[in-house]
């Protein structure tokens, strides 16, 4: 099955394009997706860094302010239970976050407390208190049953507390009790929050994690998560803040960003990591986005450079068509000539081969009436020898005598022909004398005499007038020149040589044929020496 070169063309370029396109989109969607992973995952890393901070920084704030609180004077003796209550009342009214403060004695019997909730209650088996007594105390997420009890709870959800515990003393340091609170963990989905909205205009499908130091539970997250473990790998890591792709077996992908809360100031902290993670898909999303339209935008281009090939053969087989029709006619018996395209150097070198193929072909042999056998004839080329150019030269005189004209000596040899024979062998030698012969009477009127005088050397008599004799025979060598310079096509290969011509006229004042014809040959050399390629005349003195 053929194809032609326009449908060849056509697939070719398209080809070529869908090639480089999808090359194109693997490297460039590779590079972006390390790309988009990285600035997500800083970006996923820097968040989760700011929520632990402004955790670790909101219980340092609330523990600080409970402990200067601690350090008035309602607090020493005597108690004064009414202003205590007010204080303490007044805190929680500034601060929502606090759920309940209250004050317990060295026995732990609650002396106050905002909205008298537990007051005269005993509280001392409560780890803050047991805690507190000690030193400052803040203890992790954790549920209380006897506040759970206690404390209005509108909307029916899990209650869950974080508390803080600080002595109390008098003036000598003796403790006096523990000022307690207990702060609802609403407040960590508050600062959730306050992280979230600027994150979810950058980063779709964020999911927050808030995670126990002390048993990987998770502390806050989403709703069906909280409770339980976290195994997630980022864990391994804690006491730094950093993000990498978590790859779940059967599962989905995540890009993770993790932080270590490790205290504020004096406060150390209990150790919470943060987590913020997205799915990689979503992560994602503009990088595949960008490969399909990438993809796409290369199809349509590769739809446009196959039309582009199309029109391109179309423009390119044109000549091609014309040679064909030309070839076809000759072969029916009609006639046609090749023609001949300069533009392109390949069509060139074409359609001058073809050319020089059918006129080699329809050419008759040249059968001068000065040749009556064959030992006048150059046995290789068919061309007179030297013996039909002195019988040439005794009836050429005579005509030009009588017709007042001249005779052009043009004495030419081949440049490169020792190189051809070198290289290709002398069988493509004597081929390209053969078509040079061809040429040569291309160039030349039909009553004028090419010879063969040996090797590669030619005479060429031409029949020129007596007022520019040097003028018409430099117009013929010039022809030559450029027909022989055209390359041989010779056994399907390309060959090339040059010409080099010596010039001289013969005129009736000189009488010697002999003398002219030497001093061609000598302008001959002349030419080989000065950079060959060109036609030097030398005059008969």
């Amino acid at each position: 099955m053929s194809i032609n070169l326009r449908t060849l063309f056509a697939g070719a370029f398209a080809a070529v394009i869908i090639l480089l396109t999808v090359l194109l989109s693997y490297l460039i969607g590779n590079e972006t997706s390390k790309t988009a992973e990285v600035t997500t995952g800083k970006s996923l890393a820097e968040a989760a860094y700011q929520m632990s901070y402004n955790l670790d920084h909101f219980m340092w704030a609330r523990a600080g302010e409970i402990e200067m609180l601690g350090t008035l004077g309602a607090f020493q003796e005597p108690v004064n239970k009414e202003e205590i209550a007010g204080l303490l009342n007044q805190l929680k009214e500034s601060l929502p976050v606090f759920t309940w403060i209250g004050y317990a004695d060295i026995k732990g019997s609650v002396l106050a407390a905002t909205g008298n909730i537990m007051e005269g209650r005993s509280m001392k088996e409560q780890p803050v208190f047991q805690n507190g007594l000690q030193a400052p105390y803040i203890g992790d997420v954790h549920d209380d049953s006897l506040l759970t009890e206690i404390l209005p709870n509108p909307s029916g959800e899990r209650l869950q507390f974080v508390d803080i515990g600080v002595p109390v003393k008098d003036k000598s340091g003796r403790t006096l009790g523990v000022l307690a609170a207990y702060l609802s963990w609403e407040w960590a989905r508050q600062a959730e929050s306050s992280i979230l909205a600027p994150l979810k205009e950058r980063v779709e499908g964020a999911e927050v994690y808030v995670v126990s130091n002390h048993n990987h539970k998770i502390l806050l997250g989403p709703s069906n998560q909280v409770g339980k473990q976290m195994t997630d790998s980022a864990l391994a890591r804690q006491g730094r803040s950093s993000w990498l792709i978590e790859k779940y077996k059967g599962s989905q992908s995540f890009l993770t960003g993790y932080a270590y809360g490790d205290g504020e100031m004096d406060y150390p902290g209990l150790g919470w990591s943060v987590i913020i993670r997205q799915p990689a898909d979503i992560a994602l999303a503009p990088v595949r986005k960008l490969q399909n339209n990438f993809v796409l935008s290369g199809m349509a281009i590769a739809v446009l450079f196959g039309i582009a090939g199309w029109l391109c053969a179309g423009w390119m087989i044109r000549p091609l068509q014309r040679i064909s029709e030309s070839a076809d006619l000759l072969s029916s018996g009609g006639k046609a000539e090749i023609p001949e395209f300069k533009r392109i150097k390949d069509l060139s070198m074409l359609s001058r081969s073809l050319r020089n193929l059918v006129n080699k072909l329809t050419r008759p042999e040249p059968e001068p009436f000065y040749m009556s056998d064959m030992t006048r004839h150059d046995p290789l080329t068919g061309l007179p020898n030297r013996t039909a150019l002195d019988d040439y030269l005794a009836h050429a005189v005579n005509k030009a005598k009588r017709n007042r004209s001249t005779l052009s000596f043009l004495y030419l040899g081949l440049d490169g022909f020792k190189k051809v024979n070198e290289t290709l062998g002398h069988k493509t030698g004597d081929k390209l004398l053969q078509e040079v012969s061809f040429r040569l009477l291309e160039s030349t009127r039909e009553n004028e005499m090419i010879t063969r005088i040996g090797g590669d050397e030619f005479v060429v008599i031409l029949h020129t007038s007596a007022a520019k004799p040097m003028q018409e025979a430099e117009i013929v060598a010039k022809r030559i020149i450029d027909k022989i310079n055209q390359p041989f096509l010779i056994d399907g290969e390309f060959v090339h040589v040059g010409c080099s011509i010596g010039a001289a006229v013969w005129s009736p004042e000189n009488q010697d044929t002999s003398e002219i014809l030497r001093l061609a040959d000598d302008a001959y050399y002349i030419s080989k020496r000065s950079g060959k390629n060109r036609i030097t005349f030398e005059t008969a003195v």
